[in-house]
């Protein structure tokens, strides 16, 4: 069962799993529209091979129902969005943490043989130590940081209270198809995809650990499949950073070298919250399951353009997507 199936690692997640010969159960968020997110993007041989159940981790009985007759569970939902949490904490203590507590419980009244609660390098706040390993102190710089250190210390705690087969898995920044445009790559990918000669931005100089997203679902389904990973906290990160405004001049060249970045106050987080610095150890994942990064930062940010050439009218360019 994955969690979050409809969201953009979440759907990524579920075709990996339908490619290993998996049954997925995928819950995505429950709307009027009857939408499945990312999920109706995909072709009918992935479609056809899942389970799709509109739900709300919110609601803890329905989590018990969900859980049944499944052996694995990865949690991905939640709120993510940084900026928002400064507007709405509340909402991403509802569905970050309570969501968690609804999922933990509901595995524990089952016999799920393993939970992958997603985590966040979110978590660890600006690097006091590079590369970041998974022992690294957790910092809570925004709402949404905070809330997901509070998911991870819940899941932890069942772990060693109830004996829960859980695995906190840590992924760095990912990148990639489907990302929604309140991240900064397709923010610059959209902006610049629209014809605009001035690329609006916030923070130039943080860095980022950038994961390709089939490359993060990839580490999932090896997590997953290692006994070994029970009861760890396992980062996924390419061990490579690169700065904001490195990973703009390079879109700007691929796409339109005309373009000039200009800052943009509103998409400033406040001075003590922004994370300047994210570089992650994938020491541990490695030595566990064997992964490595198989997309390039060069390749996966053409592969990332690529697909926003055809779904770019998804995305609104003339607004600050928060």
């Amino acid at each position: 069962m994955v969690t979050g199936a409809d969201g953009f690692i979440g759907s990524h997640l579920v075709e990996q799993l339908v490619e290993l010969g998996c049954n997925v159960r995928a819950l995505v968020q429950y709307n009027s529209f009857n939408s499945w997110g990312w999920l109706d993007t995909l072709g009918s041989d992935i479609k056809n091979s899942i389970e799709v159940i509109s739900g709300d981790i919110r609601d803890p009985g329905a989590m018990r129902l969900l859980v049944r007759n499944t052996d694995t569970v990865f949690h991905l939902a939640a709120l993510i969005a940084i900026p928002f949490s400064y507007h709405s904490p509340d909402s991403y203590v509802d569905t970050n943490i309570r969501g968690t507590l609804n999922i933990l419980q509901a595995v524990r009244d089952s016999s799920i043989e393993k939970l992958l609660v997603t985590s966040t390098s979110e978590v660890y706040g600006t690097a006091i130590i590079v590369p970041i390993t998974e022992d690294h102190p957790l910092q809570g710089q925004s709402p949404y940081s905070a809330t997901k250190i509070g998911a991870d210390q819940l899941a932890e705690s069942f772990y060693r209270s109830f004996g829960l087969p859980v695995t906190i898995v840590r992924p760095f920044n990912t990148y990639g198809p489907r990302q929604s445009a309140r991240a900064f790559i397709p923010a610059i990918i959209s902006q610049l995809l629209s014809q605009r000669t001035e690329i609006k931005l916030g923070s130039l100089h943080p860095t980022r650990d950038l994961v390709f997203v089939k490359d993060t679902a990839k580490g999932f389904a090896l997590i997953a499949e290692s006994d070994e990973s029970v009861g760890q906290v396992i980062n996924i990160a390419t061990q490579e950073e690169h700065s904001v405004l490195a990973i703009a001049e390079k879109l700007i060249s691929l796409i339109n070298p005309k373009a000039q970045i200009v800052c943009d106050e509103q998409r400033l987080r406040p001075e003590k919250s922004e994370v300047e610095r994210l570089l992650g150890s994938n020491s541990k994942l490695r030595d566990l399951t064997g992964w490595s990064p198989e997309i390039s930062i060069d390749v996966g940010l053409k592969q990332t353009i690529e697909w926003f050439q055809g779904e770019n009218h998804r995305y609104k360019t003339d607004i600050y997507n928060v």
